[in-house]
């Protein structure tokens, strides 16, 4: 080996004072040969050696690439020492990367913190119990205001929270101050001041782009020191966020965002790019963080308001106009793009100003082309979605709407607006009310996640397609099904009709669960009659169900036959 560099290095010498290899030879001082030299920063000189370096490195690759390639293991250690830009300089890409890492390191030891969390969820098929305790580990940053910022889904349904920082064996209990479960993010409070001596505060950045490389700080899983993980963004676009079941824009990024890792900032430069959350299942080294733009609307949400209120959203389903002849038919013209409006929300302000079959145009003047985009940043689009979640409860937008034809300009309120059945119901308990052991709860996702990961084929199909298509119709509105019958002489031969939403209590239709308990409690006959869907009714003596009750709920172990929130409903 050490004979094969001396005769490379001779062949170098050689080269550069006879020039006898084929490629290497001096470029003519041109006028095209100067603009050249000029656009890259270089003098007539540099020019010429750059030129000539380029032509050794090809000729000793022609003649020694038999021998380089045979001795591959030999020369393995030398591979990717150095690369080259585009002006033909050689760089070290090891000590660039190490500089971006170091400073993400030196920010990181002042800043970033791990959460110790310890959790208990509602068990929503048994609702007057709680599952077993449980203990989980993420990471979490401080941000100016002495707050640490983290994850939602680290501290959901908490009952005690501490927080550690790097090179402390001290863990400082932490408090809550705010949770967006909707955009997986939540800001905790530490009380005690030796906690915050030294601390850092990181200041938020940009949406890096494409390309760009990002250092993940945080704790993952297979250690308990901080660890440090590069990666380059991929894509910046609308995605599902798995913890709120909510289309907010992400971050891709080529690094794995393993568990641990979530709640801590993804830095570039000396700046938060975002805050990783979780990553793609099924596929290696994909993650996503939470881009600034997000984690801003949530902070200064919080600040406004003292809590978090909810991303806006117009309360609508469209539908794109890419075919032609769907846009012929609603008379739009060549020049003109947009989404058909198929279905509004009666809870949105787009209900009493919007129609069916309108087309919007643009989006307080931005246009949206037929797939449902709208420009965003240098050649890049995504979905106009977005410019309506980065909208502040309560403000206006303005869209440009063809009607039959003519053309309308129309402003709407824009609102945080919930659905008829709760896609998440964290740091809460469940609702539910027992009567002659019929046990009533308003359906809820998390009460069909109950049935598993696969829950979407093994839950009740009917609750299941009610549960992600059917819209509310007046406020506080809630499906109400009956969940179970715990058995006794007072039920008996009514277990099968457990899962079936309830309709009416003694020919009234019921609004929601507290509704329905005050129908209940309030009765004034003796006969006791409930509708359920599928032409299925309930009958019952209400004298010997109220007592049955009591029965029932003291073989059960259960402690009360209503839960907390149904406590206060007015009694007759």
């Amino acid at each position: 080996m050490a004979s094969f560099v001396r005769v490379v290095r001779n062949l170098f010498s050689s080269s550069l004072s006879s020039h006898r290899l084929k490629d290497c030879h001096f470029a003519p001082l041109t006028t095209k040969t100067l603009q050249i030299a000029a656009s890259q920063s270089l003098s007539f000189v540099e020019y010429n050696f750059t030129q000539q370096t380029n032509a050794i490195i090809r000729s000793v690759t022609r003649l020694f690439l038999p021998i380089l390639t045979s001795a591959a293991p030999v020369v393995k250690s030398y591979k990717c020492r150095y690369r080259r830009t585009s002006i033909g300089k050689a760089q070290s890409p090891i000590r660039k990367a190490n500089a971006t890492d170091n400073t993400a390191v030196e920010l990181a030891l002042n800043s970033v913190v791990k959460v110790f969390t310890v959790s208990c969820s509602p068990n929503y098929l048994l609702p007057w119990q709680n599952k077993s305790q449980r203990e989980t580990m993420g990471s979490g940053f401080v941000i100016p205001g002495r707050k640490i910022l983290t994850n939602a889904h680290v501290v959901a349904d908490h009952s005690f929270v501490l927080v550690r920082k790097h090179g402390s064996p001290t863990k400082y209990r932490a408090e809550i101050k705010a949770v967006g479960h909707e955009c997986d993010l939540a800001v905790l409070v530490v009380e005690s001041e030796e906690f915050w001596d030294g601390t850092n505060p990181l200041e938020l950045g940009d949406i890096p782009f494409l390309q760009e490389a990002v250092a993940v700080v945080g704790y993952p899983q297979g250690g308990d020191n901080i660890s440090v993980t590069k990666g380059i963004v991929s894509r910046v676009e609308p995605t599902q966020y798995v913890h709120g079941a909510s289309q907010l824009m992400a971050i891709q990024i080529d690094a794995a965002i393993n568990p641990g890792n979530s709640g801590g900032p993804a830095i570039m430069g000396n700046k938060v790019a975002g805050v990783a959350f979780q990553n793609l299942s099924g596929a290696e080294n994909i993650g996503y963080i939470i881009p600034v733009p997000v984690i801003k609307h949530f902070i200064s949400g919080v600040e406004e308001n003292g809590k978090y209120i909810g991303f806006c959203s117009l309360g609508l389903s469209c539908q794109t106009t890419e075919n032609v002849h769907i846009r012929n038919h609603f008379s739009m013209r060549p020049d003109m793009t947009g989404v058909l409006v198929s279905k509004i929300n009666p809870l949105s302000d787009a209900y009493k100003v919007l129609k069916k079959d309108d087309i919007i145009l643009s989006f307080d003047g931005v246009p949206i082309a037929n797939d449902g985009t709208v420009p965003f940043r240098n050649r890049e689009r995504i979905t106009f979605d977005h410019l309506v979640s980065m909208k502040q409860p309560n403000e206006k937008a303005m869209l440009r709407v063809l009607r039959d034809g003519k053309e309308h300009e129309l402003s709407i309120f824009l609102q945080p607006i919930q659905p008829l059945v709760p896609v998440h119901q964290f740091d809460k308990l469940p609702s539910y009310y027992i009567f002659a052991g019929l046990v009533f709860v308003p359906l809820t996702q998390p009460y069909l996640h109950e049935y598993g990961e696969d829950w979407y084929n093994t839950s009740p199909r009917r609750l299941c397609e009610r549960a992600l298509r059917e819209l509310p119709k007046k406020a506080n509105q809630q499906l109400v099904i009956l969940s179970q019958v715990l058995m006794d002489d007072i039920n008996a031969g009514y277990e099968r009709l457990a899962e079936l939403q309830v309709l009416k209590v003694n020919g009234i239709e019921i609004d929601n669960l507290e509704h329905l308990c005050q129908l209940v409690e309030n009765c004034g006959t003796d006969s006791l009659r409930f509708d359920l869907d599928d032409d299925r009714v309930i009958v019952l003596n209400y004298g010997m169900a109220k007592i049955a009750t009591f029965r029932i709920l003291k073989r059960h172990r259960i402690p009360s036959s209503m839960s907390v929130d149904l406590m206060g409903v007015p009694n007759n």
